[in-house]
Order: structure tokens, then C-alpha cells, then sequence
């Protein structure tokens, strides 16, 4: 054994070559020397803590983690997040020495335009990445939601002798992760919901970005995870392979708890210059300290070599191929003795709808039902008909089910001791169930909803955004819609939200008018957006708008002439949710007053700019240039629709707290002020 110290009093220790076997020392070097040679070349990214996580990553994926290299999408995988994101080199290379199809030419463009090799951990860009975890914290969310969707997976599959799902949720967490607030959110959710096959590693270095932590975080992050319910092993050395593995062993033996490892590590380990420092945390090294490294970690090998003996010894992919072969040969066993719980199974993880699902069914029959009611009401009726033929179908609230109207009548509250339900309470936690909900969509096995007031979705934001990236089947179901929620005030009426909305990328936004457009909208997220959709609902109730078959089919486009004059419009009406109704009365006024007007329902922005050229010009002709949109968000949206010449009659303001019919009128929602304003805009 060989010893080296550098000025921290840190030890080094390693083996002598003489054996052809490579040592753990020498394999979690691999990942050393790759980092810092990533990062080097781009002379940009984050070498700290890759090299001091290394020997936790080395003992997790060579001794315990379920994976197969040839098969990345294996139902029964192990799900590894890594949470601390900006190390992503460190994923990249376990990845790459382990035998996925990650090039070492893709570990050289690490940074670069078109490489796999993002600066973050990006979802769909190379076979192994579980999801995008994006700012910090959210990793670990979604960690949570896999291994609460693999609880629930396996209540509702398995069977006595017959365990098809039976895989655990690895992840990684930095100081940043844990200073988040989403980190409280969901450690929360998971010691409540018992989640045992959930086990994270803290990399407790000490350091972050602006220095030492210990002048702005110092919490006791043992016993604040111990008042979680969560099983903790502290102290445990994230440089001593036996002292993590005897760490290991002690998670695998908690069933109801998930398990958090406090590792305590040095950022940049091998650096002799800066390892222990901020300096190794987000910036390259430097050509003279990864030459230092190279000779304190006695690595002599060039820039991005690996010797063959580390290569085998990281190698999973026969192991892998054995693991997997194990389970197919359960599964058939399986199959054999449940063959329609087998069949259902596969279909869920293809994401398959079934074939026999009649979500377009519901739009005709709200359409002869003609039933005046908020859209939050049609919304639970909707449920109530598609959720009996969607055994996937995973629903929540966050602790407003009774006012979103989600808990439908054959919903079933997921607990810690009967995972076999399909809807979550998750609490005053928005934040964690957007990411909760990107967890659980990526494991796969479930279509998942969310509910809460749409106000609310400024703290879940982010997470709406890494779905939208991630392009996941997320369904938002925003209640309370607009200043229509009433007394509650200006702090809870929403705005600028919508906007926000729509102007995400991949996110489908419906605000629907009527039960016919919301049931719509829930056909559209179901069977036409393979993306996140957000479904904006009414508090108030909405009249039912008639419609021709024409005008039905149409709805799916996004936006349609719901009313229209004869001959040529002088103006077109656009208008959205329950303002659709304001539009369709002042169209009847102004046509007795001798205007000819078309009233364009656009329940879907987003749907309607996705159509042809042709069909946008055959719902609003250029040719008609006086326009007025209608609705009660702000105002600034809609100008990309009535153009210079038309006008908006929309919110500029925060609201006001009063009943709902007073602030339409005090904010000139109207029928007298869009009369008046098409007067003035027609002549």
C-alpha cells in the first residue's frame, strides 16, 4: 500500500501495480481523471465534485446498482438521479466505463454544441440519463416520484411469488440540493409515504460556489432528515469503499424508510492545490493542477485514457444482460400465471392508451348534455368518465382537492401502508408535486395530474418547465382561474400566469369556455400532446356555447370560428374561457346594431399556431384587420392576434378583492365596453 498527504492532512492511499486487477482506488480514478480532463478541454464546468464523489459512485454502481448497459429502458432498472447536477461529469463517465453508448468523443465535446454531454444532465440526450434535474433540488424530487411510483407499480402488480417490480431509486445530493426549499418538500412526502427503496448519498464536502458553507448553512441535516422519518447514517468517510458499503447495507435493510448516507467527502479530491477549496467547484483546474493531480492520484496516463484492465473492471454490461435475463425469465413465469395482469402491465410501460378509451366520445356528449357549469365542475365529470378506463391514471392535489374538483368518484388515496391506489395528497407542496410528478412521469407505468389554484403556479414553475424540456406527460389542472376567483383578493388572482404559460415551450395550454371545451382539453392532453399540458379552469360557472359538427371537430385545433356573420366580418372577436360567453352577447348586440362579427373561440393558443397557414387565415383573415381580444388575464399576450389596429380588453392591473360579477364590471368585462370599444374600433 502506498501513502501520499497533501497540505489538508487528507491521506491518500492506493495499491501497488503489481496486481493486473485494477483497485477501487484505480477505478474511481478513471472517473477522476475524465472529469477533470472534460472540464479541461471545455475549460468550463464543475471537477469538484465528480472527483470527490468518485469512490461513492465506484462502490454504488459496481457492487449494488440494477442496471444493463445494452438495454437502458429495462422496466426493472435501478433509477440513479444525480441531483448535484453541474457534476455531470460524473454521470457521463460511469455511463461511458460501465458500457453505455457514450463515446469517450462524446466525453471530449462535454459543453459543446450537439454533444451528448450537456453542461447538465440532459434527458433523451445519451442512454442512461434518467431525467434533467435542472436547478438544484429537483433531482431529488424526482428521485422521490420514481421510487414512489415504483411503490405503487408494484402494489398494483406484483403478486405472491411473483415480483415483476422490485428495483430501488439511487441519488446523489449536494450541499445546494439540500438548501433548496423543494428539498423540505419532498423529504417530507417521502418519510410520510414509507419510501424504503429510496436511498440518497449527501456529498458533504462543506464547500460551495461562494466558499465554506458553514457561514450560511448549518443546519443539522441528520436529524432534520431523523424528524422526516427518514433512516440516516452519518460520518460515514466517502473516500473509504468499506465504510460506504457498510452504509449500503444498512439502507437495504430499511422497508419503510427511504435512507439518507451523509458522506463526508473533499471537493476536488486529488487536486493538491485545491481540492477542500471553492476553487475546484465550478472551473477548470488548470493545466498545472491536473498535472498535480495526475502525479498525486498516480494516474500517468494521458488525457482521456483509460487502460483496458479499468475498462473491464467498470464493465456492467454482461452482468447487466444477466440481471435482465433473470427478470424476463420471471416475467414470463409471471405472464403465464397472470396473463391479463402482464399484458396490462407492457402496455402501460409502451405508454399504449387503451384502445377502447372514449375521450372524444365525452366532447359529443357534453355537447347534447349542454349543461351550464364551471369548467372545473366538467372537468371532474370528464374524470369521472375517463378515470374507469385509465387504470394509469395517477392524480393530486395539493391540499385543495374539495376546490380543484380532482378526487374523482373512483379515486383511491395512495397511503404508506396500501400503495395501490391513484391519488395522491400531497400536501401544501406545489413545488415538490410539479417535480414529483416529472419523477413519476419518467419511471413510466402512469399518465400523472396535478391540481392547484392556477395563482400557485408560480411556485411549481420550474418544474413545469423541466416537463416541458423533458417534453413529459405532466397535466396541470389550474383552478380559479382569473380575477373571477372573487373575494380572495389580488394575491390570488391570477394575471400575468397564463402568459407564462403559453409562452413555454412544449407546454399545451387550454383555458377552456364551456364542459364541451374542457372535455376537449382533457382529450388533447391524453391522446394528442405528447407533452406537458396545462388545463386552465373557472371557478364560476360558464355558459354551454351550441356548436355545429364543424365547429366541434375544430375544437382540437386550438382555436375556431365558434359564431360568425354573414358575408365578410367587419370584426373579429377573440376571446377565451368564460369571456367567451361575454363575447358571443356582445356579438349579438352589436349584429342588432347593424355589425357584421365573428366570434373565434382560442381555447389552445398553442394548438392553433401549430395549424397550417390556410386554416389560421380561414379563422382570422388578414383581410380583417379590426380585432378585439377578450380576457381576463393580462392584456400584452393578445397583441400578436388583433395586431396595431386591434384591441385588447384585458388586465394592465393587479385586481381587486370583491364577488366576482363586481370586478368584471369595475375592470369593464362587460358587454356596454366591448360594444364600445368595437364602436370606436369599426366607426
Amino acid at each position: 500500500m502506498g501513502e501520499v498527504s497533501d497540505n489538508s492532512g487528507f491521506d491518500f492511499r492506493f495499491q501497488a501495480r503489481s496486481h493486473p486487477m485494477p483497485t477501487r482506488f484505480e477505478l474511481a480514478n478513471a472517473i477522476r481523471a475524465l472529469s477533470m480532463d472534460a472540464v479541461q478541454k471545455a475549460n468550463s464546468g464543475h471537477p469538484g465534485a465528480p472527483m470527490g464523489m468518485a469512490d461513492i459512485a465506484e462502490v454504488l454502481w459496481n457492487d449494488y446498482l440494477k442496471h444493463s448497459p445494452d438495454d437502458p429502458q429495462w422496466a426493472d432498472r435501478d433509477r440513479f438521479v444525480l441531483s448535484n447536477g453541474h457534476g455531470s461529469m460524473l454521470l457521463y463517465s460511469l455511463l461511458h466505463l460501465s458500457g453505455y453508448e457514450l463515446s469517450l468523443e462524446q466525453l471530449q465535446n462535454f459543453r459543446q454544441l450537439h454533444a451528448a454531454t450537456a453542461g447538465h444532465p440532459e434527458y433523451g440526450y445519451a442512454p442512461g440519463i434518467e431525467t434533467t434535474t435542472g436547478p438544484l433540488g429537483q433531482g431529488f424530487a424526482n428521485a422521490v416520484g420514481m421510487a414512489l411510483a415504483e411503490k405503487t407499480l408494484a402494489a398494483q402488480f406484483n403478486r405472491p411469488g411473483n415480483a415483476i417490480v422490485d428495483h430501488r431509486t439511487w441519488c446523489f445530493l449536494g450541499d445546494g440540493c439540500l438548501m433548496e426549499g423543494i428539498s423540505h418538500e419532498v423529504a417530507s412526502f417521502a418519510g410520510t409515504q414509507k419510501l424504503g427503496k429510496l436511498v440518497t448519498f449527501y456529498d458533504d464536502n462543506g464547500i460551495s460556489i461562494d466558499g465554506e458553507v458553514d457561514g450560511w448553512f448549518t443546519d443539522d441535516t441528520a436529524k432534520r432528515f431523523e424528524a422526516y422519518g427518514w433512516h440516516v447514517v452519518p460520518n460515514v468517510d466517502g473516500h473509504k469503499p468499506d465504510e460506504i458499503k457498510a452504509a449500503i447495507e444498512l439502507s437495504l435493510t430499511q422497508s419503510d424508510k427511504p435512507s439518507l448516507i451523509i458522506c463526508k467527502t473533499v471537493i476536488g479530491f486529488g487536486a493538491p492545490n485545491k481540492q477542500g477549496k471553492a476553487a475546484a467547484h465550478g472551473a477548470a483546474l488548470g493545466d498545472d493542477e491536473v498535472a498535480a493531480a495526475r502525479a498525486q492520484l498516480d494516474w500517468p496516463h494521458a488525457p482521456f485514457h483509460v487502460p483496458e484492465p479499468v475498462y473491464s473492471g467498470w464493465d456492467a454490461r454482461k452482468a447487466g444482460q444477466a440481471r435482465q435475463q433473470e427478470w424476463n425469465t420471471r416475467f414470463a413465469r409471471y405472464a403465464e400465471a397472470y396473463p391479463d395482469e402482464a399484458a396490462e402491465f407492457e402496455r402501460r410501460l409502451k405508454r399504449q392508451l387503451p384502445a377502447t378509451l372514449s375521450s372524444e366520445a365525452l366532447i359529443e356528449q357534453a355537447q347534447e348534455k349542454a349543461e351550464t357549469t364551471a369548467s372545473r365542475k366538467a372537468s371532474l365529470a370528464t374524470l369521472n368518465a375517463l378515470g374507469p378506463q385509465l387504470p394509469e391514471l395517477l392524480g393530486g392535489s395539493a391540499d385543495l382537492a374539495p376546490s380543484n374538483l380532482t378526487f374523482w368518484d373512483g379515486a383511491k388515496t395512495i397511503t404508506a401502508d396500501d400503495a395501490s391506489g391513484n391519488y395522491l395528497h400531497y400536501g401544501v407542496r406545489e413545488f415538490g408535486m410539479g417535480a414529483i410528478m416529472n419523477g413519476i412521469a419518467l419511471h413510466g407505468g402512469f399518465i400523472t395530474y396535478g391540481a392547484t389554484f392556477l395563482i400557485f403556479m408560480e411556485y411549481m414553475r420550474n418544474a413545469i418547465r423541466m416537463a416541458a424540456i423533458m417534453n413529459q406527460q405532466a397535466i396541470y389542472v389550474f383552478t380559479h382561474d382569473s380575477i373571477g376567483l372573487g373575494e380572495d383578493g389580488p394575491t390570488h388572482q391570477p394575471i400575468e400566469q397564463l402568459t407564462n404559460l403559453r409562452t413555454t415551450p412544449n407546454l399545451c395550454t387550454w383555458r377552456p369556455c364551456d364542459a364541451v371545451e374542457t372535455a376537449a382539453a382533457w382529450d388533447s392532453a391524453l391522446k394528442r400532446h405528447s407533452g406537458p399540458s396545462a388545463l386552465v379552469l373557472s371557478r364560476q360557472n360558464l355558459a354551454h356555447q351550441p356548436r355545429t359538427q364543424a365547429q366541434l371537430a375544430n375544437i382540437q385545433r386550438g382555436g375556431y370560428v365558434l359564431k360568425d356573420s354573414d358575408g365578410t366580418p367587419e370584426l373579429i372577436l377573440i376571446s377565451t374561457g368564460s369571456e367567451v360567453g361575454l363575447a358571443m352577447d356582445a356579438a349579438a348586440e352589436l349584429e342588432a346594431q347593424g355589425t357584421a362579427v365573428r366570434v373565434v373561440s382560442m381555447p389552445s393558443t398553442q394548438r392553433f399556431d401549430g395549424q397550417s397557414t390556410e386554416y389560421r387565415e380561414s379563422v382570422l383573415p388578414s383581410s380583417v384587420t379590426r380585432r378585439i381580444a377578450i380576457e381576463a388575464a393580462h392584456a400584452d399576450y393578445w397583441y400578436k392576434y388583433v395586431g396595431l389596429d386591434g384591441q385588447v380588453i384585458g388586465m394592465t392591473t393587479y385586481g381587486e378583492s370583491a364577488p366576482a360579477s363586481e370586478l368584471f364590471k369595475h375592470f369593464g368585462f362587460t358587454v356596454d365596453n366591448v360594444v364600445r370599444h368595437a364602436k370606436a374600433l369599426v366607426g
